[in-house]
C-alpha cells in the first residue's frame, strides 16, 4: 500500500513538472504566425510593366473598398481617369514608397477624387457621411507622368481634408487641379515639374484653408501656383522653391504665383519664406502678381479683395518681382529682390498698403550680360493710403527713377535709403496730402552728375522734411 502511494505521489510531481515546463515554454517562446498577405494593385491584375493598360485593374482596386491602395515598384500605364467616388467607397488613400510611376496616356486627370462636401470648414457644416466616408483622402509617394496632350495629374472636387504629399508630377497639362468646392487642403513636399499648364491650379474654385508647403514648383508653362478667380480664403504658400513657371517668349503673361481676383472674392493669403525666380525673357513675367493684368480697370470700387501678406521671400529675374493691382490691406515686408527688369515692385490702384523693410538691390554678382539692363526700382500709381518705411533701393537703371509715385494721395514715405540711382532718386508727380521724411537719398555713381535726388511735379499739400540729399 505504501509503495502504491509513493508511485502515485511521484507521478503527480512529474506531471506537475511537465505541465509547468510546457506552460512556461508557451509563455516565453515566440509563437509562429503566418504573415498576412499584403494586398496591392497587383492583387487586382495590374502588371506595372509600363506597356499593359492597367486602367481597369487600378479601378478594380479602388472599387474593392479596401481603402489603402498600395503601388509596389513598377510603371503603371493607364489610358482612362481613375475615379475615386469617396461617398461610395469610404476613406481611400493611394500610396507608394517613391518607386511607382503612373503614366497617364489618356485625356483628363490620372486620379479624380470626388466628394460631396458642400459646407465650410466649420464642424457644424460637415455632414456625417463626409466624416464617415470621405474625410482625409490621401496620395503619397507616387510619380505621375503625362503621355497625352490633355493628361493631368490629380483633380479634386467636393473634398474635405485632401492631403497630397511626396509626389512627383511632370509632363502633364495641369499637375494638381482643384475645381468647384474643396476645404482644408494640404499639398506638401511635392516636386511639380515641367508641366504644360499650371503647377497647383485653383480653377474657379470655392476653397478655404489651403496650404502649399515645402514644394518645388518649377517650369510649368501656365504658372506655378495660380488662383483663377473663385472664392479663395486662407491660402498659405510657404517655404517653397518656385521658379521658371512662365513658358517661352510667345506665351501668355503669367507668374510664378498668380492671384487673379478679377470678378471674384480673393483674400486672406500669405506668401512667406519662398525663393521665387525666373524668367525675364517671358513677356509680362512676374514672380508674384495679384491680378492678371496691372492695367485693367478695377473690378470693385470698394477694393474689397486683399488682406494679403508677402513676407521674407527671395525674388529675382522677371519683368516685375511683385505686382499688385486693385487690392487693399496688403503687407509687403522683409523681402529681398533684384533683377526686376521693368520694376522690382509695381503697385497700381491700391488702398492701405504697407511696404516696409525690403531690399531692392543691384548686386555686382548679377550685374553681367543683360542683367545690367534691369531697372529694379519701385512704381506706385493711382494709390491712396500707402506707407513706405525702411526700404533700401540701390542701383536702379538709367531709364526709371528709383522710387516713382504718380497720381496718388496720403502717401507716407519714411526712413527709406535710396542709393546710386542714375536719373532720379524720388519722383513725385501729381501727389497730394503726403509726407516724405527721414530718408537718405544719395548717388555716388561716377556718371550721375546730372541725377536728381528729388523731383516734384504738380501735386499739393505735401510735407518734405528732415531728409538728407546729395545736391
Amino acid at each position: 500500500m505504501r509503495g502504491i502511494l509513493i508511485c502515485i505521489s511521484t507521478l503527480l510531481v512529474l506531471g506537475y513538472l511537465i505541465y509547468f515546463a510546457e506552460n512556461s515554454k508557451s509563455q516565453t517562446s515566440p509563437v509562429s504566425v503566418e504573415p498576412s498577405k499584403i494586398t496591392t494593385v497587383k492583387s487586382f491584375g495590374a502588371t506595372g510593366d509600363g506597356k499593359t493598360d492597367d486602367s481597369a485593374a487600378l479601378q478594380r482596386a479602388i472599387n474593392s473598398k479596401i481603402g489603402q491602395i498600395t503601388f509596389p515598384k513598377g510603371i503603371y500605364r493607364i489610358t482612362k481617369t481613375i475615379n475615386i467616388d469617396l461617398d461610395q467607397l469610404g476613406p481611400t488613400s493611394l500610396s507608394s514608397d517613391g518607386t511607382a510611376t503612373i503614366i497617364m496616356a489618356g485625356a483628363g486627370p490620372a486620379f479624380r477624387f470626388i466628394g460631396t462636401h458642400e459646407g465650410t470648414a466649420s464642424p457644424h457644416t460637415v455632414k456625417e457621411n463626409v466624416w464617415l466616408n470621405q474625410r482625409s483622402p490621401m496620395v503619397d509617394g507616387l510619380e505621375i507622368v503625362g503621355d497625352h496632350p490633355e493628361a493631368c495629374g490629380i483633380e479634386a472636387t467636393g473634398t474635405m481634408q485632401i492631403t497630397l504629399t511626396r509626389l512627383t508630377i511632370r509632363r502633364t497639362l495641369h499637375a494638381i487641379h482643384f475645381v468647384k468646392r474643396n476645404r482644408n487642403v494640404i499639398v506638401s513636399n511635392c516636386h511639380i515639374y515641367e508641366n504644360r499648364g499650371v503647377g497647383v491650379y485653383y480653377d474657379h474654385v470655392n476653397i478655404h484653408q489651403s496650404n502649399v508647403v515645402g514644394c518645388h514648383i518649377s517650369y510649368n508653362a501656365g504658372g506655378g501656383v495660380v488662383v483663377n478667380k473663385g472664392d479663395i480664403r486662407n491660402l498659405q504658400i510657404g517655404t517653397c522653391d518656385i521658379e521658371g513657371n512662365m513658358g517661352d517668349k510667345d506665351s501668355k503673361p503669367t507668374a510664378n504665383v498668380l492671384i487673379d481676383s478679377e470678378g471674384a472674392m480673393v483674400g486672406e493669403i500669405a506668401i512667406v519664406g519662398c525663393t521665387i525666380q525666373h524668367d525675364h525673357f517671358a513677356p509680362g513675367s512676374a514672380n508674384i502678381r495679384i491680378n492678371e493684368n496691372a492695367y485693367i480697370r478695377p473690378h470693385s470700387t470698394e477694393h474689397r479683395d486683399g488682406n494679403i501678406t508677402i513676407a521674407d521671400n527671395v525674388l529675382s529675374d522677371v519683368q516685375t518681382n511683385i505686382e499688385i493691382t486693385s487690392a487693399r490691406g496688403v503687407t509687403v515686408t522683409g523681402n529681398t529682390m533684384w533683377k526686376g527688369y521693368t520694376h522690382n515692385i509695381r503697385i497700381h490702384d491700391c488702398h492701405n498698403i504697407l511696404i516696409a523693410n525690403n531690399v531692392l538691390d543691384r548686386s555686382p554678382r548679377y550685374h553681367y550680360a543683360d542683367g545690367a539692363t534691369a531697372q529694379v526700382g519701385m512704381l506706385l500709381t493711382d494709390c491712396d493710403g500707402i506707407s513706405l518705411n525702411g526700404n533700401l533701393i540701390n542701383g536702379t537703371g538709367d531709364e526709371t527713377p528709383a522710387l516713382e509715385i504718380r497720381d496718388s494721395r496720403r502717401m507716407n514715405i519714411t526712413a527709406c535709403t535710396i542709393l546710386d540711382y542714375s536719373t532720379i532718386g524720388l519722383l513725385l508727380k501729381n501727389v497730394s496730402d503726403s509726407r516724405v521724411s527721414d530718408c537718405l537719398i544719395r548717388t555716388d555713381l561716377s556718371d550721375s552728375e546730372d541725377a536728381q535726388a528729388v523731383q516734384i511735379i504738380g501735386g499739393k499739400d505735401n510735407q518734405i522734411v528732415n531728409n538728407l540729399y546729395k545736391k
